[in-house]
């Protein structure tokens, strides 16, 4: 077996720089990956890699996926990601621009990450009116019922979504909720056709929402931009009729984020 120095000679990687590098590959990749996939891509030894991503794990900075083979991030590295979005700098201007999209459209607004389990509200602006929806910063919805959800849904790589899907209970929340995986499926090549998403009172009775992508610079989703108003100030042909000011905001906040 190779020692530690062979392997940083041979890889010209520093020992203190190896394990971020790992995460970094695990984070770039976007899906699942095997500790194999990385020695092809950092050209480490094989048992150096598997003894990172081992550490990895035990930390919690990555966690084993549903085949029990790969791997994505863990909860400390989804923790760190949500930080580094939070620093005041960058959430100063996404508050201004998320501040601007409310007062276009005037109902509440949303900046969704996607975890584990669901999609969790990063940042959140609330409408002026006195009847509004309840979801504060830190809530975490479920993806299949939710403009959120089925935006991250819809950008799944489909071999991975269908294994997403089955590790999932598509649990009733109203009766508007989709239950049944083929009709989830149809919707969300809708969505990625139209490169929107809707919910249509399937997450909670007399709410309606709508929701766009936030792309990092491989235009991969990273994040979503959503807002949602009750039925009985706007029906849900109101919010699609301001998908291009969501569009125009999500521009900025994917500028920004590559900035």
């Amino acid at each position: 077996m190779p020692d530690d120095g062979a392997a940083d000679t041979k890889g010209q990687i520093p020992t203190n720089l190896r394990l971020l590098l790992v995460l970094e590959e695990v984070a770039r990749a976007g899906v699942p990956v095997t500790p194999a996939e990385v020695v092809g891509s950092l050209g480490l030894p094989k048992p150096t890699v598997h003894r990172l991503f081992h550490t990895a794990e035990e930390e919690g900075f990555l966690q084993r996926d549903i085949d029990g083979r790969s791997y994505g991030p863990g909860p400390r590295l989804r923790r760190l990601s949500v930080n580094t979005l939070s620093s005041q700098r960058l959430r100063t201007v996404r508050l201004s621009i998320l501040n601007s999209v409310v007062e276009a459209m005037g109902e509440t607004c949303n900046i969704a990450v996607p975890d584990r389990e669901g999609m969790v509200y990063l940042d959140r602006i609330e409408t002026k009116w006195p009847l509004r929806i309840q979801l504060p910063v830190g809530t975490q919805v479920p993806f299949h019922c939710t403009a959120s959800g089925k935006m991250y849904l819809s950008s799944l790589n489909l071999r991975y979504l269908d294994r997403l899907l089955a590790a999932h209970a598509l649990n009733r929340h109203t009766k508007m909720t989709f239950t049944d995986i083929k009709a989830l499926k149809a919707e969300l090549a809708l969505t990625r056709k139209r490169g929107y998403s809707t919910d249509n009172e399937e997450f909670m009775e007399g709410m309606v929402a709508v929701a766009v992508p936030i792309l990092d610079d491989q235009g991969r989703l990273v994040s979503t931009l959503s807002a949602h108003a009750p039925l009985q100030r706007h029906q849900l042909s109101d919010l699609t009729g301001n998908v291009t000011t969501l569009r125009n905001a999500a521009q900025q906040l994917t500028e920004l984020l590559q900035s």
